[in-house]
């Protein structure tokens, strides 16, 4: 390697971006919906059975296996697949889901991102002072340019947001580890959780409209969401709704926590500080994420509402139901600033991680220089990220989510457990995560690795194959006049795959594995 390889410049600061990638807008408006969804207390068991058999264990190995990787100049998952496995010479092409997941996430959630923004400057501005919730659905749609026509019917401010945070983005992950994605994270991070915390205090500190019952209060709000319905563990669906939850409010399988971890020096510790990291996300997640929007619902909205609002689904929940909470109450405008500031944090601490899998990929396996890589994923995301804001009421969106955020992330994921544990051997996982390492890991956490997490993650993506393999090929579901633009939308994403197989080819041409050599850090 030619170029000098980046390093992160604080333990704080690796632990701090990682935590970032997986804290985002899942964690305050889908994590409460899903807990109040499926047996609100009792959702928490099968929540923490997950996290310790799936959650934990994969993240450690992730952790691992991007240090490791890090060692031989790799930070992308075909490279560091490749140096775990160098006699075996297509291992690197299954590497390609840690680059093609994220970047399809990446081109859908900077619009989403936008939208936080945008409405953190109409809280402002008073734009958000409206009257009655069909306002407020109206404006959600006249900002996401769903109205009646083919395209976008949005607002040029809509578009606007769009460009300045798509910009952001861009001139964080051109800056690089150090000084773009762990800078940004120093200071957003902390400033998320101080307005989480400001605002799970005035939530529970909200008075109830005038005439409502006695009983309207935040506390019975936290009830709402808190107290079990131990009948609800005899149903499948609310296990599987929390190994989801888990799987992808840790950001695992997405390729973004092996390339964080491929930037860390050999005698980095990555037990402790990938504990670290998964306990900060679980903090937002479980105490701010469960203490804002349902309690903040029940008090404004009432015990016959709060049902149908949770399961309204996470746009209505963060752009109606929210702003119409803080528009009724006093300097409303400024904590409807906090809610969507905090929100677009979490948005762009997660966005800038989808990124560095396809920007480290290109300078490590092509050798060019972070600026010119940046520039390359710049123009190819810019223009992919145009059929997520213009056919946004054709289902792209919708699609793109399916496919970059459930299928190509659980069969990565259920493949790298099976690859590391078994392919790589649970015990060299084992000697290398503790290489450095600032505490000892339980015993039986090898044994969890080893059989447990892959047997779990084959179980759910299998499930997935046998119930809804052929409705999504056949578009069941999805409206005729929309089939076309998701056929469209699919196309491209083979496209996509196709390129980047050519490009590992093509980057690893002429090379031979077994001359790698870990170099000195």
């Amino acid at each position: 390697m030619s170029q000098k390889r980046q390093q992160w410049g604080t333990r704080l600061g690796i632990i701090l971006a990682v935590a970032g990638s997986a804290v985002g807008l899942g964690n305050f408006l889908r994590f409460p919906s899903q807990a109040a969804q499926n047996g609100g207390g009792a959702f928490m068991i099968p929540y923490f059975v997950a996290l310790v058999l799936i959650g934990v264990p994969l993240m450690w190995m992730e952790w691992t296996a991007g240090r490791y990787g890090g060692g031989f100049g790799h930070s992308s998952a075909p490279g560091i697949f490749q140096s775990l496995r160098q006699k075996n010479r297509f291992i690197k092409y299954f590497g390609i889901a840690g680059i093609i997941g994220p970047l399809i996430i990446y081109i859908y959630y900077v619009y989403i991102e936008s939208w936080c923004l945008a409405y953190a400057w109409y809280s402002l501005s008073g734009a958000l002072e409206l009257s009655s919730a069909n306002e407020y659905v109206g404006f959600l749609q006249k900002h996401q340019g769903v109205g009646n026509g083919s395209f976008f019917a949005g607002s040029a401010a809509a578009f606007l947001f769009f460009i300045i945070t798509f910009a952001t983005n861009i001139w964080v992950t051109r800056n690089g580890i150090k000084g773009g994605i762990e800078k940004l994270c120093n200071w957003a991070m902390p400033t998320l959780f101080i307005l989480g915390i400001v605002l799970a205090i005035r939530v529970l500190t909200l008075d109830a409209p005038p005439g409502a019952p006695a009983d309207q209060n935040a506390i019975n709000g936290l009830g709402f969401l808190w107290n079990p319905d131990f009948s609800t563990l005899s149903e499948p669906k609310v296990w599987v709704a929390a190994a989801g939850q888990i799987f992808f409010t840790l950001s695992l399988g997405m390729g973004v926590i092996i390339s964080y971890a491929s930037y860390l020096k050999k005698s980095d510790d990555v037990a402790l500080s990938g504990l670290t990291a998964s306990a900060t996300n679980e903090f937002a997640e479980v105490v701010l994420g469960g203490s804002i929007v349902i309690p903040a619902a029940f008090v404004f909205f009432g015990t016959a509402s709060i049902a149908t609002i949770a399961a309204s689904g996470t746009f209505n929940l963060g752009f109606v139901s929210m702003p119409q909470i803080f528009a009724g109450t006093p300097g409303g405008s400024i904590y409807g600033f906090f809610w969507f500031f905090m929100l677009f944090l979490a948005g762009i601490t997660s966005s800038i991680s989808l990124a560095q899998p396809a920007v480290g990929f290109m300078e490590d396996e092509f050798n060019i220089s972070r600026k010119k890589a940046v520039t390359i994923f710049t123009i190819v995301t810019f223009l992919l990220c145009q059929p997520a804001i213009w056919l946004l009421n054709k289902g792209v969106l919708d699609d793109l989510d399916f496919w970059g955020g459930t299928v190509i992330i659980v069969a990565g994921a259920a493949f790298e457990a099976v690859f590391l544990a078994w392919f790589v051997g649970i015990d060299r996982i084992w000697e290398e995560m503790h290489h450095g390492s600032l505490i000892r890991v339980p015993r039986l956490f090898k044994f969890v690795m080893r059989y447990v997490t892959p047997t779990v993650l084959i179980v759910m993506f299998s499930w997935w194959l046998v119930e809804e393999w052929w409705n999504v090929i056949t578009m069941e579901g999805i409206a005729p006049e929309n089939k076309p633009w998701v056929l469209g939308t699919r196309i491209v994403l083979v496209i996509m795959v196709v390129i980047l197989v050519f490009a590992v080819k093509i980057a690893w041409k002429g090379r031979n594995p077994k001359t790698y050599v870990s170099r000195e850090r």
